[in-house]
This record gives structure tokens, C-alpha cells and sequence, in this order.
């Protein structure tokens, strides 16, 4: 693997460091990094192995460019929203680098395909943000015997690793064997994260990937770090695999690929079933408009999403204080109780329910819906 005058010129910065050189540079150009999730972590993975030289970049996935995504996932232009996440992401990364090989897939990596799509790279990287794909992605790694740098990110945390038990480290599952229950952790689209945070931390991850293309410096593999961005503070775990990993242990059972959504307790949404205890946007406006129902509504949200938008005439009482205040409430009135995404109302009401309140609606799709079906006015977020 040879480098051309332009390559030279090019990468000189690292050519001149001794830890790097020629043949380190040499070994960026022929290693090949398969990232899955072209989102907030993806961008900086992307765009800073481009530049540093990684001969062949794979890209997985399936989304498409949202007005959100642009405060974060700066591997997409304003002008291309509502595009496919990985097709701009195959047109922007030839600006950084040309000399960068770029394989798209738009899909969704899934336990059919996630084998065959990982089997052709060295390394892969993990900026995915469910748990199911996490552990699909650790799955296949393992039992492909690759690399899988790992980092995840929430409102101003984030953590990074590398899970690779052929190394001699441990894998994901020896730090999470059992997911959360669903809802449990809420998404960036609930609880918000910073806009740089998936830069500070897709950096390291990008950082750790070239350091295990050069076989140089000490990896992450048997450490968790730690990053608050708050406090601006980095901490660092000892991971240790564990014997009794269903998966790199010393006796596994995890041998092929598995039902992730069954796993982390996700139900398929091909046959969405009514919910007895929820009502539609259309429920809470009939409410509203007519008081004589005795139906009153109420918003669950927080303080700083309610001065973002809000219903005209809906009170806020946030669910991170409905364990305080829920006596300034009257047990014996009907309540719809409504979020940003009909989420955290669910929470509210069964909250409720369990103190004697017996009349509680959910609204569902919350004010997001709201927005999109009553009153387009009310800005979303």
C-alpha cells in the first residue's frame, strides 16, 4: 500500500510523528472502518478518519436528514434534509478526502444482515443510539472476532470503550448483560443532549480507531471513560470480561445472532394495539374548547420545554415533581395529561393512578402532535 505525492503532502503532520511515519500511514490507508449510524457521533467518526486517510469507509444507515439533527450531525448540509442520512454522507466525505473510499448502506442492520455487512472490515465502530443495535452490534463483533469502539452520549454525558474480547478485554455485555426496561432511559429526543458532546466523544472513538489501525499507544479495551461536559470531567472505569458472559465467556451460549427488539423487551409495531388509556390531540382540543365537560388538561413536561411551546390555557406540573405536588391536584376530576411525546404522561398517569386518581387520559403524541394536527403555530422541538 503505496502513497502517492499527494498523500505525502497531505498527511505530513503525521508522517513526521514517529509513532505514525510512513508505515503507520501506510496501515491507516489499508484499514477498513465500518460505522454504524451516520448521526451525532457518526459525523466527526466519519469526516476525521476521511481526513486522516482510512482507506475504506463503510456507512450504515437507513434515516433520513431531520431539522433536529442539524444542531449536532454536522456530516449534514441544511440543504439536504429529508435526504437519506448515508447518501449525503457519501457526497460530503469526498470533500474532506478524496482519496477515501466511501461504501454506503442505507438499511438497517438487523440480525439477518449484520454478519455479512460487518464481515468484510477490520474495525467497526458503534455510534448507534438504541440498545438493541448495541447489542446486535457487540453480538456480531464477537463473534466475528473485530474491534467494536464503542460510545454512546446523554444531554452532557458520554462514555467510549472498545469492546474486543480477542484482545483480551471484555465485550459490551460484560458491562450491560441485561438492557434497561423500555422507557426506562429516555432517547436525545426526550431528554435533550448538547450539541458538541457527540464531537468530544466521536473523536475519541475516531482516535481509538486509528491508534488500533497502527498498532500504537494504549487502547481503551478494558477501561470505560467517562466524560462530563457540565463539570468537564473525565473518569475512567477497569472493565474486566466476564466468565460468565452468554456471549465471550469461558462457556458461551449466545452462539448466533438473536431477536434484538425481543431481547430489550421492544414490541413490534406492525400491530399497534389501542391504548384504553389514552385519548388523541383531537380528545384534548374538544376539552379545551368545551369546558363544560369538566375534563381538565395538564402538561407534564419541564419548565424549559413548557417556554419553548405550550397549549394556551394548559397548566405545567412536571413530571419530575408530580411526586411533590400531585395534592395540588383533585382525585376526584377527569385529567388528560400530556408530554412532548405522550411518553412521560404514561409515566404521570400510572404515577397518579397509584395515589387514588381514577379519572387519568394520556394524550397521545403529546404536543408534537398538537402541533402537527391542531395547530401548526405551536413550534416543535
Amino acid at each position: 500500500m503505496q502513497l502517492n505525492n499527494d498523500e505525502i503532502r497531505r498527511y505530513s503532520r503525521h508522517l513526521i510523528l514517529p509513532e505514525v511515519g510512513l508505515a503507520g500511514q501506510k496501515k491507516i490507508k489499508a484499514a477498513s472502518v465500518l460505522c454504524i449510524g451516520a448521526g451525532g457521533l457518526g459525523s466527526p467518526i466519519a469526516m476525521y478518519l476521511a481526513a486522516a486517510g482510512i482507506g475504506k469507509l463503510g456507512i450504515v444507515d437507513f434515516d433520513t436528514v431531520d431539522f433536529s439533527n442539524l444542531q449536532r450531525q454536522i456530516l449534514h448540509p441544511d440543504a439536504d434534509v429529508g435526504r437519506p442520512k448515508a447518501q449525503t454522507a457519501k457526497e460530503t466525505i469526498p470533500g474532506i478526502n478524496p482519496h477515501c473510499e466511501v461504501v454506503i448502506h442505507n438499511t438497517r442492520i438487523s440480525a439477518e444482515n449484520a454478519l455479512d455487512l460487518i464481515r468484510p472490515y477490520d474495525i467497526v465502530v458503534d455510534g448507534t443510539d438504541n440498545f438493541p443495535t448495541r447489542y446486535l452490534t457487540n453480538d456480531a463483533c464477537v463473534l466475528l472476532k473485530k474491534p467494536n469502539v464503542y460510545g454512546s452520549i446523554f444531554r452532557f454525558e458520554g462514555q467510549a470503550s472498545v469492546f474486543a474480547p480477542h484482545l483480551g478485554g471484555p465485550c459490551y455485555r460484560c458491562l450491560y448483560p441485561e438492557p434497561p426496561p423500555p422507557g426506562m432511559v429516555p432517547s436525545c429526543a426526550e431528554g435533550g443532549v448538547l450539541g458538541v458532546l457527540p464531537g468530544i466523544i466521536g473523536c475519541i472513538q475516531a482516535t481509538e480507531i486509528l491508534k488500533l489501525a497502527i498498532g500504537k499507544g494504549t487502547s481503551l479495551v478494558g477501561r470505560l471513560l467517562l466524560f462530563n461536559a457540565l463539570d468537564l470531567k473525565f473518569r475512567e472505569l477497569k472493565l474486566r470480561r466476564d466468565p460468565q458472559c452468554p456471549i465471550c465467556g469461558d462457556q458461551p451460549t449466545i452462539k448466533e445472532l438473536i431477536d434484538y427488539e425481543m431481547f430489550c423487551g421492544i414490541v413490534p409495531e406492525a400491530k399497534p394495539m389501542a391504548n384504553p388509556d389514552e385519548v388523541t390531540v383531537q380528545d384534548m382540543k374538544q376539552a379545551l374548547d368545551n369546558p363544560a365537560l369538566g375534563i381538565k388538561v395538564v402538561d407534564v413536561r419541564e419548565a424549559d420545554e413548557y417556554e419553548i411551546a405550550q397549549v394556551a390555557g394548559v397548566p405545567l406540573l412536571p413530571l419530575s415533581q408530580i411526586n411533590e405536588r400531585f395534592t395540588e391536584l383533585d382525585p376526584n376530576q377527569q385529567y388528560y395529561l400530556h408530554c412532548k411525546g405522550g411518553v412521560r404522561s404514561l409515566k404521570a398517569l400510572a404515577f397518579l393512578r397509584e395515589q387514588g386518581f381514577k379519572y387519568l387520559k394520556s394524550v397521545k403524541g403529546g404536543i408534537s402532535a398538537w402541533s402537527e394536527e391542531i395547530d401548526a403555530k405551536v413550534p416543535r422541538y
